[in-house]
């Protein structure tokens, strides 16, 4: 869908709804796996990656253990690369840490086919054999069409498949928020 011809529908999070969000799902990961020892977290480039450091720093000052942080990058495990583009754009997967037996927290902006997620399952599986693979989102659009559900969450927003949710990160785009695109 070309967003150059959505508006604003609606600003769904701010820079403060942003990080209480990523606290929450930091909490939320340390309670599911009792602490952060064998916890490791991979962002999905793009804006997944940034949510992850965020996420590792907020369980830094929860728990006092820096959580290991790698970025993965999907392109080559689509099952619509065609659809996506013909030559995906790499941008580097970056994992410098043992999967094997860890916990491993896949981190994405969004989800909404759950065909990302799967992707980034072939990505991960291709490095190692995880102890667990858990997800955290920070937006939930719904409509799959996978049997994917994520396990910690920021915010569920419903949408259609007409409108487009738009993260922007700071380190990316030049500030935090969440809004609504359709064209209106």
């Amino acid at each position: 869908m070309n967003t150059d011809k959505l508006k604003v529908k609606a600003q769904i999070m701010d820079e403060a709804a942003m990080n209480r969000a990523v606290i929450r799902i930091a909490h939320e990961i340390t309670e599911r796996n009792c602490g952060v020892e064998n916890v490791v977290l991979v962002g999905i480039v793009r804006r997944g990656a940034p949510l992850a450091e965020r996420i590792s720093a907020a369980l830094e000052k929860i728990e006092g253990v820096k959580v290991p942080v790698g970025s993965l990058d999907i392109s080559f495990y689509r099952d619509d690369l065609s659809l996506v583009n013909v030559q995906p754009v790499l941008n580097g997967t970056k994992i410098n840490f043992d999967i094997n037996g860890k916990n491993v927290v896949i981190v994405d902006d969004v989800i909404f086919t759950g065909r990302t997620v799967r992707a980034a399952l072939d990505g991960i599986f291709r490095l190692g054999r995880p102890r667990t693979v858990q997800l955290a989102i920070l937006i939930d659009r719904g409509l799959r069409e996978l049997p994917f559900k994520p396990d910690f969450v920021g915010k569920n927003i419903p949408t259609s498949r007409h409108e487009v949710v738009s993260v922007k990160v700071d380190t990316i785009d030049g500030e935090n928020s969440v809004s609504i695109l359709s064209e209106i």
